[in-house]
């Protein structure tokens, strides 16, 4: 019922820019976190930024100071500016979010299908 759809993947030059935008669509009743995650080759999936419901947000150690999670809870969109990319920031970039559906309360994980990220000169 519910659907997660990132935007704004691609390559970008080290030290370049770029900001990865993920929209929630169908049956909403209400959104709790959101976050985003990367997985790189032959790693696990990582946590890079987190914003919960009352707009606390968390980061990764390898990503502070340069990223930055935000969301418009009227768009039911979560963003994530990435700045002074670095050639480590290559990976498939995920978006997840806790959702309820319909007349529930009670939220799911959903996620979304992931967007590359490549940075490379």
């Amino acid at each position: 019922q519910v659907q997660l759809v990132e935007s704004g993947g691609g390559l970008v030059q080290p030290g370049g820019s770029l900001r990865l935008s993920c929209a929630a669509s169908g049956s909403i009743f209400s959104i709790y976190s959101m976050a985003w995650y990367r997985q790189a080759p032959g790693k696990q999936r990582e946590l890079v930024a987190e914003i919960l419901g009352g707009g606390t947000t968390n980061y990764a150690d390898s990503v502070k100071g340069r990223f930055t999670i935000s969301r418009d809870n009227a768009k039911n969109t979560v963003y994530l500016q990435m700045s002074s990319l670095k050639p480590e920031a290559t990976a498939v970039y995920y978006c997840n979010a806790d959702i309820s559906v319909g007349g529930s309360w009670i939220p799911n994980h959903y996620w979304s299908q992931g967007t590359q990220v490549t940075v490379s000169s």
